[in-house]
């Protein structure tokens, strides 16, 4: 067949190795054919011996070029080729043979290839002695698939990939080929039209947050010295564990003195001490993953095995994570399976068809965001998710996923009015696809990675969402209590006069806290959208809100539930934040700020300490009320009680602007009782107002108790007492 340009593009290209490389002919010689527009002439050699074997001549059109050889069994060979730039030896990509294994081509069917990202994406290989990079990429509707770059000169027409079998993965080998190299993917749609460059689905470094351009990715060189960390984290990671979390933006913690970002170094040299010191477990960083849109703040990922190169390289993203587990600390990755934005270069319609998201808008597009939401019900769609969440647990360390917008997950008629969902196959609401992706996502994570943990953004009632599947719930480890977080700031929010209309507010909670095993969350959603920052949204004299400010913390710490708290929360941020600068460090020059600071470390280090603050947060008996009734004084009391029934924690809020003074509360221990905290302590920004740091019960029965204790409730403030160690309960003498 005489090839000209329309005949390459239309037979060449969509199956090239039938066309391109070395080919018996029925009388038994040999055709081999080329294309390399670069080149003003050649040769093929015997690769064995060196020696010229035939000349190239040029093909039917500028670019291609065709050898004829004698009869003979086909040989390994190479070009020698030459323009007006001198002359170099060349492999040939269509010599080689297929990418992927018979073994990575059954998961990949399958749907059950937990390291995709090995398999699919850009990967420096060896065949035989030859070394170059290895294409493969998932592509079943497209008519072809080319592998462009600066090494091609962006010309589709040099390195199109290979189509195996029925699975839609095309793939290709390229000699030379070496780690750093830019790449992209260029397909035609199943009609031949073309596409806008694609980035590469499994691409481990972008070359720019915007760009359709990756690099290749050699094997990591970071030499990990966490191994005490990564054989402890079992425990530290479990539910009776003490789990706090510092909520972080990577671009906005902090800037450099220009305005420009920190690096994942720079962060390695001034976050994870700045953590440590405050006493938090675990760090949460916002998605991580390659954005184009930096205003997302990570959430409309779209290089998602690709960490931003808006902070440095995939290794100093492995150096951070590191420093924090050198130290002893946990990083959780925020992470997005819900949905994916349109840019022209990412998922959606990605060889033409509605691939990765559902063709019926009314399934595939989120109403709210603007984005495309992934088709759950595919096996291959599946696939890549989890491997995708796998990798980050895998490659780069970290301890934990919080998968955000559960809820939008859940449910077709998320943020839909009627007419505009589907649904499912029982005439209901529930996206059983998407129920069934969250169940095997949990599962496979945590049998994978034994010590990991997920933590749910669920906003709504749905059962058992951090309940096992076995017993038919989602699986995650953990979920956000965001009723908890509602009411709580709802009701601080409230004038002081008159939170006792408002009681139940912030009880509330308390009636389902072991319901789910619940992270309370004061995160970034918090503080944006004209919300203002956590201090801002307190009433009052400015000392009001300090002091509101230090009440929600304190009560924050005592609630059963693990914790989290967004950057600059710590030290009462003036202003919402604002992801285009650093946080307001200034503020920490007045002490109020400081005091802030002091009561967060604090109450960390106190949470950490006592079992019986962190033991039972997410079952029944964690918690035993004292008195949650007196909405006119407005004192809350409660008892916080570990395992052992030696470890208790007494709790007293007074949610009012007035002392309590001469207040009784009944006590389950006779004997002498220590302060261990108040919020309102003079370091802390607060009146001092208290109980000299001891008291002494009393055998005057109150509350059902016993005993009971004399005290004096801190203006909005919170005291925690504890019975001094040597003072057992009487009942186990």
């Amino acid at each position: 067949m005489t090839l000209d340009p329309a005949t390459y593009l239309r037979d060449v290209m969509p199956d090239p190795k039938a066309h391109l490389g070395m080919h018996p002919l029925p009388d038994g010689s040999l055709r081999l054919r080329a294309f390399i527009p670069w080149a003003e002439g050649g040769e093929v050699l015997d690769r064995a011996t060196g020696a010229t074997v035939a000349p190239l001549a040029p093909g039917g059109f500028p670019g291609l070029w065709e050898a004829q050889l004698p009869a003979q069994p086909p040989f390994p060979y190479v070009f020698r080729l030459w323009n007006g730039g001198g002359s170099w030896v060349a492999e040939d990509p269509y010599r080689f043979g297929a990418v992927l294994g018979e073994a990575d081509r059954y998961l990949l069917a399958e749907g059950t290839h937990l390291k995709l990202h090995e398999a699919l994406g850009a990967h420096p290989r060896t065949f035989g002695d030859v070394a170059g990079v290895a294409f493969a990429v998932w592509a079943p509707n497209a008519r072809r698939v080319s592998v462009v770059g600066p090494f091609n000169h962006w010309d589709g027409r040099v390195h199109p990939l290979q189509r195996y079998g029925d699975g839609g993965y095309w793939e290709l080998f390229i000699p030379h080929l070496q780690p750093g190299e830019g790449y992209a993917f260029e397909l035609e749609d199943p009609n031949g039209g073309l596409l806008p460059l694609k980035a590469d689905p499994c691409a481990a470094r972008m070359e720019a947050p915007a760009s359709p351009m990756a690099f290749v990715e050699g094997p990591p060189r970071h030499t990990w010295n966490d191994g005490t960390w990564m054989t402890e984290r079992l425990q530290r990671n479990r539910h009776t564990a003490p789990i706090s979390l510092y909520e972080v933006h990577a671009g906005s913690w902090r800037r450099r003195g220009d305005g420009s970002f920190l690096s994942y170094r720079e962060l390695a040299d001034q976050l994870v001490p700045y953590v440590a010191e405050l006493g938090f477990t675990h760090v949460q960083f916002l998605p991580l993953s390659e954005h184009p849109f930096y205003a997302s703040w990570g959430y409309q990922p779209l290089g998602l095995f690709a960490p931003t190169c808006r902070f440095g390289t995939p290794d100093d993203l492995r150096h951070l994570v590191d420093r924090f587990h050198q130290v002893g600390i946990g990083v959780v990755l925020d992470w997005v399976p819900a949905h994916f934005p349109e840019d022209a270069h990412g998922l959606g319609a990605f060889d033409g068809t509605h691939l990765y998201e559902h063709a019926d808008p009314r399934k595939g597009r989120h109403m709210d965001w603007g984005t495309l939401i992934y088709n759950f019900g595919r096996t291959e769609v599946q696939n890549v998710l989890i491997a995708n969440a796998l990798s980050w647990l895998d490659q780069f360390h970290f301890d934990g996923l919080r998968v955000d917008a559960v809820a939008s997950m859940l449910y077709l008629d998320y943020s839909r009015r009627h007419g505009q969902w589907v649904p499912n196959i029982h005439g209901g609401r529930e996206n059983l696809e998407a129920v069934a992706f969250l169940r095997r996502l949990n599962a496979t994570v945590y049998r994978e990675h034994p010590g990991t943990l997920t933590v749910a953004e669920e906003s709504t009632a749905w059962p058992g969402v951090s309940r096992p599947t076995d017993t038919g719930g989602l699986g995650f480890g953990f979920k956000w209590n965001m009723g908890w977080m509602h009411d709580t700031l709802r009701f601080l929010g409230r004038s002081m006069l008159h939170r006792k209309y408002h009681h139940s507010e912030i009880t509330f909670s308390m009636l389902y806290q072991d319901s789910e095993n619940y992270v309370l969350p004061l995160s970034h959603d918090e503080v944006v959208h004209g919300k203002k920052s956590l201090l801002w949204r307190m009433p009052g004299t400015r000392w009001e809100q300090f002091a509101n400010l230090r009440l929600l913390y304190a009560y924050q710490w005592a609630h059963p539930g693990k914790k989290l708290l967004f950057m600059g929360g710590e030290f009462g941020q003036d202003h919402e934040w604002d992801h285009n600068k650093g946080l307001d460090w200034h503020l920490l020059d007045h002490e109020p700020h400081r005091g802030v600071q002091r009561l967060v470390g604090d109450l960390n280090r106190l949470y950490r300490a006592e079992p019986a603050l962190h033991e039972r947060d997410c079952e029944p008996g964690g918690l035993q009320w004292i008195d949650c009734n007196d909405r006119v004084g407005g004192v809350l009391s409660f008892v916080r009680q570990g395992f052992d029934p030696q470890d208790l924690m007494v709790v007293v809020m007074n949610l009012t602007a007035q002392p309590r003074e001469g207040y009784r509360i009944g006590v389950p221990r006779p004997g002498p009782w220590v302060e261990r905290l108040n919020s309102d302590a003079a370091c802390y920004g607060g009146q001092n107002w208290g109980n000299q740091g001891r008291l002494q019960a009393e055998e005057i029965p109150c509350h059902g108790h016993p005993w009971s204790l004399l005290l004096t409730a801190p203006p909005l403030g919170a005291i925690f007492l504890q019975p001094e160690k040597h003072n057992p309960d009487p009942s186990r003498r």
